[in-house]
Parts: structure tokens; sequence; C-alpha cells
């Protein structure tokens, strides 16, 4: 069974990622990219869906036993877990090296004192666990073959099949390393190179060494700051710059319900606010390669601008069921592409407008074709922001007029106003200074209730939203403004757990709500990020920095985020790690930073 889901640890290469769990399993690992097929599925399923288990062995039939400790080598995805066991100390180091040939998964036991017997159990199951692949040996190396793909086993340590299985059994004394090494290739080419596991652990931790010098916060939530920026990097595919959501699919937002999604794609929202918090804490490279990402996404193409795309921009996301998985305990089903693809969501005009203009204004060196998709989105917007949509939540209820989606839309003329302003580039100027205009009094006559001091999801709604927050955090209006409080104390009354955390919107339990879609949710942590920035806006910054630390709470022990929190429950559900969560979390840290609101 897999473990809960902040029993879990990333490790990646920066083009694709495995999950490892505290007993020492790999549950999760699609091969080669983040989006391809999962070689271990365990994580939806059970054991029979693939798995790679390292860890002191124990009674056949037992449980394996979870690591004593375990944590990151530095700043850096290098994962160490040590477990204490009757007989001695083992310590097992599993990581990733930035990719330079066929991707690697690398396991390195380490016996730290007296005899530690250890065993490892490596089930590999392609296609998401309905392949078993034809296992046997070339030489010394074990490879497993299933059509287009094979993936080869190096190892130190003596290897056996039995039940569809291959085993290694030793035992590890003080100084012993002993090196597992699982490395992908497409079937049809020569054996990958052999791996050197060791030069690869310092290549690695050299790696994100270099890498997190560049950082430029050193306030008082370094910590946090900097692994969630690793964490961001972690799922940036580095051959595009694209990013993904996160790196798994269908980790339910509520345990045994239906809210499964595939979020191994690349949105434009999530995207768009990753590269705003990586050109505030210094990472311009990995900007620049999101907007190279961008333009060859979108193309010559804009009017017909998707919410996500694939990692290397591809437009087909066709959703599926895979109904052979029963999915994370037991909460199905199990999808595999996103078709929100195909949604209309105003909004992103706006985000991605907002990244271009972060961009542009911390002196990213220009790009003529950016400013050029600027001003094309504007022109799409001119004569479509006015229409209903999906919104930023992609309900799959019928569309409607989200204040959010307005909001945004004003974002996207606003931004491109002050980009024609600034003189680098050529626009109807006053044309759209009155669209600016006709949207923001649009948004303050349709989607406010001047009887409960509160703006609304959509227009003529009473329903409640938490992407609300943005208002004042865009510039939409001032801080001060007392529809601004007003909106942000209904939200703390309406929509926050007994904790404080914030609920996206009212779901309906049983029945479709505003969304289409039966069940419930738990608190949406990027939303708690904005009520902490929202207070800190409005003066309230002891209570802001009071939420914000309880959220941080949250985080595992390795500093990792799902998307929800249930307060029910009082664990991490969705899917993880989750950009959406690292990224205000990062954004809340710089703000609270600035206005001096930390301490005890």
């Amino acid at each position: 069974m897999a473990g809960r889901i902040e029993d879990y640890a990333l490790i990646g290469d920066m083009q694709t990622a495995a999950l490892v769990c505290r007993d020492g399993s790999v549950d999760w690992l699609c091969l080669p990219r983040f989006d391809s097929h999962a070689v271990f599925a365990g994580l939806l399923g059970t054991e029979e869906h693939g798995f790679w288990r390292v860890a002191p062995a124990g009674p056949e039939g037992s449980p394996a036993p979870h690591a004593d400790r375990r944590r990151y080598v530095g700043d850096s995805l290098v994962l160490e877990s040590e477990w204490d066991t009757p007989r001695g100390t083992v310590r097992v180091t599993d990581f990733m090296p930035p990719r330079d040939g066929a991707p690697q998964l690398i396991r390195i036991v380490e016996g730290i004192s007296g005899r530690v017997p250890m065993r490892s159990a490596l089930r590999m199951r392609f296609s998401y666990g309905r392949v078993v692949p034809w296992v046997h040996k070339v030489g010394e190396r074990t490879v497993a073959v299933a059509g287009p793909d094979s993936v080869w086993l190096d190892t130190d340590a003596e290897t056996h099949g039995k039940d569809l299985t291959t085993y290694s059994e030793f035992t590890v004394t003080p100084g012993d390393r002993i090196t597992f090494t699982l490395s992908w290739q497409p079937s049809h080419k020569e054996p990958p190179s052999l791996p050197d596991p060791e030069g690869s652990l310092a290549a690695t931790a050299e790696f994100w060494r270099e890498w997190v010098e560049h950082c430029t916060y050193h306030g008082p939530y370094r910590e946090a700051v900097v692994r969630s920026l690793i964490t961001l990097k972690a799922l940036t595919y580095a051959p595009t710059g694209g990013i993904v959501a996160a790196p798994t699919t269908s980790l339910p937002e509520e345990i045994g319900g239906v809210r499964n999604w595939d979020y191994r794609y690349t949105w434009l929202r999530d995207a768009a606010i990753t590269l705003s918090s990586m050109l505030r804490t210094g990472y311009r490279e990995e900007a620049r390669a999101w907007r190279d990402w961008l333009l060859r996404a979108v193309a010559g193409d804009p009017e017909n601008l998707q919410i996500m795309y694939g990692i290397a921009g591809e437009r087909e996301l066709g959703e599926a069921e895979l109904d052979w998985l029963p999915g994370y305990e037991n909460s199905g089903p199990v999808r595999v592409g996103n078709g929100a693809a195909n949604q209309l969501q105003l909004d992103v005009y706006g985000e991605v407008t907002e990244a271009l203009h972060l961009a542009h204004m911390t002196g990213l060196s220009r790009n003529d074709y950016a400013s050029l998709l600027q001003l094309k989105l504007i022109h799409y917007l001119e004569t479509h922001w006015d229409q209903p949509d999906e919104g930023i939540w992609e309900v799959r209820g019928p569309r409607r007029h989200f204040v959010h989606s307005k909001v945004m839309a004003w974002v996207a003329v606003d931004r491109t106003i002050k980009l024609i302003e600034s003189g680098d580039a050529d626009g109807p100027l006053e044309r759209w200074r009155e669209l600016r205009d006709d949207i923001h009094r649009d948004v303050c006559e349709k989607g406010y209730d001047k009887e409960r001091n509160t703006f609304t999801q959509s227009y003529g709604s009473k329903e409640l939203d938490a992407s609300l927050l943005l208002i004042p955090q865009m510039g939409f209006l001032p801080p001060d403004d007392k529809r601004v409080i007003g909106t942000i104390e209904a939200i703390q009354r309406e929509l926050s757990t007994e904790d404080g955390f914030v609920l996206r919107y009212p779901t309906a339990g049983d029945e479709a709500g505003v969304d289409g879609l039966e069940g419930d949710e738990g608190a949406f942590l990027a939303c708690s990020f904005w009520l902490a920035d929202d207070l800190a806006m409005i003066g309230r910054v002891d209570e802001a920095r009071k939420l914000f630390e309880r959220l941080l709470s949250l985080r595992n022990d390795l500093g990792l985020l799902a998307e929800e929190w249930d307060p029910r429950l009082q664990r991490q559900v969705g899917n993880f790690p989750q950009a959406f969560s690292h990224v205000p979390l990062i954004d809340t840290a710089l703000r609270l930073t600035a206005s001096g609101a930390y301490g005890g």
C-alpha cells in the first residue's frame, strides 16, 4: 500500500522525477519524461503495479520499516534516509543526476554501524503498471524490455528473479557502499553506458550547490524559500524550459473522491507565476527559458491560446482513464491527459502578460516577439473579455462571468498600456485606456455585492471565491479600499477552516456544484498564502505572519507541499509536490520579509 502523500520525497533530473517513500520504496517514476508512462505506478495502485524498495530486511511478508531519519544533503535533491535497526545503522542515498545521456535513478546503500541485512525488491511494470516486461541478463547487467522501452539495472550486489520481481539480499558493515543504478534507454538502441554512481553523486551535489548560490533572498525564511526554489527547478523540463504543475497524476483532492487530475503539463498560469518568483529571487536564466518556451508554444496563434500545453509545447492532451489502476487509496478514476486544455480561461491572458511585464521591468534581455505577442493577446481580449469562461479553477459546469477572469483581463490590458507608455511597443493607447476603464467599471458594478461589501465569485452570484484575494495584489484596487477589506473579511468568515486555511470556493458535497463535480476538497494552500499576503497588505502583519508560519508547519519533514490540506484528516492531499503551493510560499516570504513581519 502506498504511503501518505507527505511520506514521499522528491528526487529528479529536471526531465522527470521519482517519489521515494519513508520505507525506501520508489512508488512513482515516469520514463523518460514527466509525462511518459510510469514504470513504477504503485502510488496509484498496489505493489503489483510497480515499485522499487531498498530497506533493511525483515521477516518475510512483514511491512518494511520506515526510516528513522531522512534529509536532503544541504540545498540539493540528494536524499539520505537512515534506519536504526537492532543489528546496526544503515543509510540509503537516492538521487537522479542532471541528465547527460540516459536518465538514471541511483541508490547507494552505506553501512554506518553494525551488520545490517538489506533487501532490494525491484518490480518494473511498464505502461502505468499494465505491462510485465521481459527481464533477462546481458552479461552482468539486468535489462527489462517492453515495446519501445528498456530499463537497465547495474549493481554491485548479486540479483535473482522470483515472482516476476528482481531481488538482491546482502549485508552491509561500516564503510560498505553497495550501488544500484536504473537507466532507461529506447529498446532499439545500444545499451546505455555503464554508470559511475560515486562520480554522479559528487556531480549532482555540486550542480545543486552552484545553482542555489544564485539565490538573492537572504531573509528569515531562507530555508523554506530555497527548498521551494529547488522544487520548482526540479519541476522544470530542462530541454525546453516548460514547467510542470506537479510530477504526478490523480493524487486526490479528497481521499476516496473523484477530483483526480493529471498535472504533468505546463499550465500557463502556474508557469507564469513560477517565472515571477524565479525573477524575484535571482534566477533570470530560468525565466528566459520559460519565455522562449512560451513563444514557441503559442507560436503565431495567440487567438487559440491554450491554458496548458505539453512540456515541449504539445497541444493535444486528450484525457483518458486507466481502469486497471484502483487509484491512490482507492480514489478513482486515475486519469492521464487533461481535458481542461480546451477550456476558455480568460485569466491566463493576464498571468502571461504580467509575467512578460515583470521580465521586461527586471531587465530580461529584450525579445521583440514577446512584445508582439503581448499586443496580439490584447487585440484578442478586446472582443472576448466580456464572454463567460471556465475560470481559474477549470470548472466542468456551465461557463460564468467569473470576477477573477475579468480582473486578470484588466491586468493584461493595464500591463500592455505600461509597455506602450515605456516606448517599447506601439499600440492604440487611448483605445486601450478606455478598454481598461470599461473592464474595471464592469467588474465593480456587476461583481460586487454592496449589501455584503464583498466581491463575489461571478456576476450575480452570492458565492465567494478565494481568487478574489488577488484583487489588491494585482493592483486592481488599493489594499485600503473598503471593498477589498470587506472581501478579505468575508473570505475569512465564509471560506476559512478552523485552522484559518482557505477553501477555493463552496463545494456541494454529494451533488454537482458550481464546478460541475461531486464531492468536496481540502483547503487550497495557494489561497491560504494569498490570504496571508492580503493581511500583510492591509496592515494586519502579525496575523499574516502567524498564518504563514502555520502554513509552513504543514510542509512534510523535507519541506514539500501538495496542492491542498485536508483539515478533517489532518494530511496533505492533491498532486505532489505542487508548484502552485511553493510559488506563493516564496512570494509571501518575500512580502513578509519586506514588511519586517517576522520574529517571535
